[in-house]
């Protein structure tokens, strides 16, 4: 009974794909939607009390209403920027929110915080699980987890290492091969 809830479980998390996984926006992104929600509004509201064309009118307002979705996609901050008025929503503190949040956008999670999310999943399955072979599981897991990390450490320590070293000897006096003639290779028979 196991094998197969397992091989369900397995089936439907390979089918479904990585598309339905989604890193949660941080409190920066969420601030900039709700902000750029209420640009929407207020430009939208300045368009129509200065009688623009029908056409800025009916773009400011489609605006205001696509801007919603990006505020539903990442939820409410837990503190709502200054936006009362056009001058609020123009303040420097806005810009630099925008500029935060379009840094962080851009940014993807490292392999190892990959890894050790799937690990944890792994792990909170096979518990869930339970029995002889879920304990096994949990058992692997924690063991790989753990090994993983300690596989992480070694690396950035390398990394900070050779930083360490390249810092503080820029320009080698080692030779290269560049710096040297090689000698001509004869070919005998």
């Amino acid at each position: 009974m196991n094998k197969v809830l397992v091989t369900l479980i397995v089936t439907c998390t390979v089918s479904a794909g990585c598309d339905t996984l989604r890193f949660a926006p941080s409190e920066a992104q969420k601030q900039n939607a709700w902000l750029h929600n209420r640009t929407a509004i207020v430009t939208a509201e300045t368009a129509r009390a200065e009688d623009t064309s029908e056409k800025l009118q009916g773009l400011t307002q489609l605006s205001e209403l696509q801007s919603r979705a990006f505020t539903s996609y990442c939820g409410l901050p837990e503190e709502f920027p200054q936006a009362e008025t056009a001058e609020d929503i123009l303040g420097q503190s806005n810009w630099q929110l925008a500029g935060t949040a379009l840094a962080e956008s851009g940014q993807r999670p490292d392999a190892w915080q990959v890894a050790d999310s799937a690990l944890e999943l792994g792990i909170g399955i096979c518990a869930l699980l339970g029995g002889v072979y879920g304990t096994k599981a949990v058992r692997f897991l924690g063991q790989a987890r753990a090994k993983s990390k300690a596989l992480q450490e070694i690396i950035s320590g390398n990394e900070l290492f050779k930083k360490q070293n390249v810092a503080q000897a820029p320009h080698s006096n080692r030779p290269t091969k560049a710096n040297h003639p090689q000698p001509a290779r004869s070919w005998r028979k």
